[in-house]
């Protein structure tokens, strides 16, 4: 039985942690993940949900699997993880992790891999690396100093101390918050949402937003006309202007698109 796994819903694409109740991170998991990541890029989805099973997002690393192995070992094993979370954000479509009970270590950082974090508001969110002398290894900590400041990633990492799904949300870690209950209702509407919305325009926002993060407003700068000029140069949104024109001619909201680009 997999326990990662890459299923689709038409234009929805869903990779599941599938090893409840804690799916923990063991030895197999960084090449499953990558595959269910290669599966999922190879198909016409527009939009991918990484979710789990059972009452936990995911407990992070299976550290009993660490102990007397070659460093090197454990240098591949890490470098594997990244890579698989990286191909989770280089993707050209929008990602949305939907995280309920714990979130820790690797876990967390797979969350923070993705545009979208729904998060349960009694979630818990922890860098538990701290406790065995380690330090987050998959993105967690210059991914929270983006999301939320230097001193919180320095709190979190150093102190690792729980955040709350709640305080998550406050924060700017997680995007959306809601009541357990309404977690799913409210994951599924996004992805709906997002995958019959403009698919290009969604692309060309998350490399902004990549090329900001590795060298700041300049380095997005730079390529934001490029960017933005294949956008113009596309069917959706010269259909957009033709539409928004119209409704202005007669003082009226334009009417909403349906978005075909890829």
């Amino acid at each position: 039985m997999k326990t990662i796994r890459f299923e689709r819903d038409g234009a929805i694409g869903n990779i599941v942690l599938a090893n409840p109740p804690f799916n923990r991170l063991d030895a197999r998991f960084a090449e499953n993940l990558r595959a269910a990541v290669r599966e999922a890029s190879q198909s016409d989805i527009r939009v991918l949900v990484i979710r789990a099973e059972g009452p936990h997002f995911s407990f992070g690393g299976e550290v009993r699997e660490w102990p007397g192995k070659d460093v090197n070992w454990f240098r591949t094993f890490v470098a594997d993880v990244n890579i698989a979370y990286r191909a989770i954000e280089m993707l050209k479509i929008p990602t949305v992790a939907v995280v309920q009970g714990i979130a820790f270590g690797g876990g967390f950082e797979l969350a923070l891999a993705c545009d979208f974090l729904v998060a349960a508001d009694n979630a818990t969110f922890r860098c538990v690396e701290v406790t065995t002398a380690m330090l987050p290894i998959a993105g967690a900590l210059q991914r929270i100093a983006e999301r939320a400041g230097r001193a919180r990633a320095s709190r979190f990492a150093m102190l690792g101390e729980p955040i709350s799904g709640a305080e998550a949300g406050t924060l700017g870690i997680a995007t959306h918050v809601v009541p357990e209950s309404a977690l799913t209702a409210t994951a599924t509407a996004l992805a709906r949402q997002l995958a019959t919305g403009p698919t290009r325009s969604y692309a060309a926002t998350r490399t902004l937003l990549k090329a900001w993060s590795s060298g700041g407003v300049a380095a997005a700068d730079l390529v934001m006309l490029d960017v933005a000029m294949e956008l113009y140069d596309g069917p959706d949104a010269q259909r957009g202007f033709v539409n928004t024109a119209a409704a202005f001619d007669k003082d009226i909201e334009p009417p909403p698109l349906v978005f075909e680009g890829k």
